[in-house]
């Protein structure tokens, strides 16, 4: 049985001069001899195109309420730290995560995590999302760990896991050594990685309504979001942009790029101008979806909903990691800056928004269909022959991803399908002040 959070203390070395002497800026002494950092078992996992800490439920305090100094702490935003020295973050959105790992009583669940993203800069974090690529690498790390056991000469395992933050379940499939371990390597590539590894299959299931308990919560499959002078530094006139609300693993905003105001254009897609513009439709965004009563409280939410632009397909130049053309293109946000290429729940929300009539990716899905030189597209054979779902290829600004959807006929989301890679990047021991 795992043992109650009781952090390991160590003794902190006396300070060089008398603590009486280190004084801080509103003058009040800094005894530093009462200091006491604590042992924190962990590991640390590529996982999917992101990075971050793998941790047991029973190293951390009973109430998740208390995780965060801890994890804080662990990656290095203590002190609002951008470069996050002092702990083991990476200083972008990407690698300052955190996933928290214990096995289930739940009926018919092995593993269960709750995922966490701490601020780079920032001494917060949000627990009100999911990370799809973090959650790619939680049966990996179960299994390595002694969660789940496989038996002798099993060369793959299935796990059924869950998933706290939006109550849902994924089932992953990882192949294995023959000698009951996570096979690592393999040939299989992904966007946004340098390497190969083992194919990973993570299928969402039922994904609707994870956080809002609708596909659509606003009722619409495509809205018009007026975006006022109040939201945005930037012009004096409201905009508007054509955007779809959806709710599938996580909560988007998938905004139609022809939408978008001129200035967005004008600046670039990262400059401080257009991350404004950004940052103004999520939070416009976040009141429709009914996660704030107002644009200024949307603000303190940085993690959901998120954001992405979409549009007719665009494939980055010797970065096409599928073998089937692309056919929607997305510039995914997040955190407030660019992502380097898609939340791994955003191309499973982006796949379900393709094959769901009406939706502005699906639009601009038929567009780039109707573009293609006379030829007919999948998608066009999927139309005629009156079948949902079926594979959505997406590109990002680092190749391509494919999605697997599963859609019944009155368009209830079954299940969602992609494939990724792990790495285990270092097991031991991180250090916490507390």
């Amino acid at each position: 049985m795992p043992t109650a959070y009781s952090p390991v203390s160590i003794e902190t070395q006396k300070p060089r001069v008398p603590s009486q002497l280190i004084v801080k800026a509103t003058g009040t002494a800094l005894d530093l001899s009462r200091q006491k950092r604590y042992r924190l078992k962990s590991v640390l996992m590529r996982s999917g195109t992101s990075r971050g800490l793998f941790l047991h439920r029973h190293d951390l305090p009973p109430s998740p309420s208390d995780w965060d100094s801890v994890l804080i702490g662990a990656m290095g935003s203590r002190y609002n730290d951008p470069r996050q020295l002092e702990g083991v973050g990476g200083a972008t959105s990407t690698t300052s995560k955190v996933v928290i790992v214990a096995k289930s009583d739940r009926p018919g669940i092995d593993v269960e995590y709750t995922f966490a993203q701490v601020t780079v800069g920032q001494e917060k974090v949000d627990m009100t999302g999911n990370c799809g690529n973090m959650a790619s690498g939680v049966a990996a790390f179960a299994l390595e760990e002694g969660l789940i056991t496989a038996a002798p000469g099993q060369m793959e395992i299935s796990v059924r896991i869950f998933n706290t933050n939006t109550k849902s379940m994924l089932i992953e499939t990882i192949q294995l050594d023959g000698s009951g371990h996570f096979l690592e390597e393999g040939d299989y590539r992904i966007g946004g990685v340098k390497g190969t590894g083992s194919k990973i299959r993570v299928s969402f299931v039922k994904p609707g309504g994870s956080m809002t308990g609708s596909t659509f919560p606003t009722g619409n499959r495509e809205d018009e979001l007026l975006i006022s002078p109040s939201s945005s530094n930037l012009s004096k006139e409201p905009f508007t942009v054509k955007a779809t609300l959806i709710d599938v693993s996580n909560p988007f905003i998938f905004v139609d790029s022809s939408s978008l105001p001129p200035e967005y254009y004008a600046l670039g897609q990262d400059s401080e101008a257009s991350l404004e513009i950004i940052e103004a439709i999520r939070r416009g965004a976040s009141v429709k979806f009914g996660f704030a009563s107002d644009t200024q409280a949307a603000g303190l939410r940085k993690g959901t909903p998120k954001i992405a632009i979409v549009s007719t397909p665009v494939v980055p130049n010797s970065n096409l990691t599928s073998n089937d053309t692309p056919d929607i293109s997305v510039l995914a946000y997040s955190m407030g800056k660019v992502h380097p290429s898609v939340q791994l729940t955003g191309a499973v929300c982006l796949g379900a928004a393709a094959n769901l009539k009406g939706t502005v990716v699906e639009r601009l899905r038929r567009k780039a269909g109707s573009n293609s030189d006379g030829a007919v597209t999948a998608y066009d054979e999927q139309l005629i022959s009156g079948k949902k779902g079926g594979l959505v290829v997406i590109s990002h600004n680092s190749g391509t991803i494919d999605v697997d959807v599963d859609v019944t006929a009155n368009d209830e989301v079954e299940s969602i399908t992609v494939f990724r890679t792990a790495r285990r990047v270092f097991e031991g021991t991180i250090f916490v002040s507390g």
